[in-house]
């Protein structure tokens, strides 16, 4: 629902998994933008609609779908979804409120729906490899940088983009977060285009966080410390390189320190959208638990919030407007 940079990416792969054998069909695109729908339907071999009613009347077989219209909409845009008894894939994030996650969660549980939020980084293949390395995190530093485009602008930059790394952080930390100090900046929009996060949890584990949309450069990169090593994921590489202290692994390779073992973990690369595609497409066929669930979209959305209104409180201690303005 919703075929913009987003929306026509998820067509592209479901178009492809249905080429390459998978056992589904894409029947169709629906924008308000007629021209562009129809654009995207001639490109990948299906169906246009310019309203979800025109979709659900003509194609009573559907049985999932993404949501990848503004924000905003997702709630209306699911409900109606869910209530026609389709699954859904909700892109991130998961909803603008509180409110309206806990009405998505609500419904979901009430329909007997499947329902996953698309926190795209959880199917990184570095992600992936990371996961059974992980024991006690204590220190990450998370680092986000794109370069400005006019898209997501209703949102600010936490939601936008450091709200994948906050979930990815809380799935890896699994502790509740303490306390929240953050500071932020609009540059080239009326939002917060990059911004700076301390969280500390619970379990006394540290993560610093920096997001940008106006930088000159694309990063995306996570590095965390535990017990006796430490552990850095490229997401953009699919890379994730660990250097143990004292180990011993027949698997890890000495490094410059003798006493420091380094370890890179297979990673089978995989288009991290595919492979989320493919993963809600299998929770639909078996009717399981998806690997993102709407708590989780709904955890990560608590706390992207919690930032913002921190953000906004700081700014509001130094001025911020004034300065701005000056």
């Amino acid at each position: 629902m919703g075929v913009g940079a987003f929306g026509r990416n998820h067509a592209r792969v479901y178009k492809e998994l249905e080429q390459q054998g998978e056992p589904l069909r894409l029947l169709g695109v629906v924008d308000r933008d007629v021209a562009r729908a129809d654009a995207v339907a001639r490109e990948f071999k299906c169906r246009s609609f310019g309203s979800l009613d025109q979709l659900l009347t003509t194609h009573s077989e559907v049985q999932a779908a993404s949501v990848t219209v503004p924000t905003v909409d997702h709630l209306a845009t699911a409900r109606m979804l869910m209530q026609s008894g389709v699954d859904v894939l909700i892109e991130k994030p998961l909803a603008p409120s509180l409110t309206e996650a806990d009405e998505l969660v609500k419904l979901a549980a009430e329909k007997g729906r499947i329902a996953q939020v698309g926190h795209l980084e959880r199917f990184n293949p570095a992600v992936r490899a990371t996961v059974p390395l992980i024991t006690q995190p204590m220190f990450f530093e998370v680092h986000r940088m794109s370069v400005f485009t006019p898209r997501a602008l209703d949102v600010d930059v936490v939601l936008d983009l450091m709200i994948h790394d906050l979930d990815i952080v809380l799935s890896f930390v699994k502790s509740p977060v303490q306390e929240v100090r953050a500071v932020g900046l609009p540059i080239l929009s009326r939002k917060t285009d990059i911004a700076n996060v301390r969280l500390e949890f619970a379990s006394g584990c540290v993560a610093n966080f920096t997001a940008s949309r106006v930088s000159t450069e694309r990063i995306r990169k996570l590095r965390f410390f535990q017990p006796r090593q430490y552990i850095s994921i490229d997401y953009g590489r699919q890379d994730v390189v660990a250097f143990t202290v004292g180990d011993g692994s027949a698997h890890a390779t000495p490094s410059v320190n003798p006493q420091i073992g380094m370890l890179k973990p297979p990673v089978t690369s995989e288009e991290p959208l595919r492979a989320e595609l493919r993963s809600f497409l299998d929770a639909v066929r078996h009717r399981s638990t998806p690997v993102v669930t709407l708590e989780d979209g709904r955890r990560a959305l608590a706390l992207a919030l919690n930032i913002v209104t921190d953000i906004h409180q700081h700014g509001s201690r130094i001025n911020l407007e004034k300065l701005t303005r000056s």
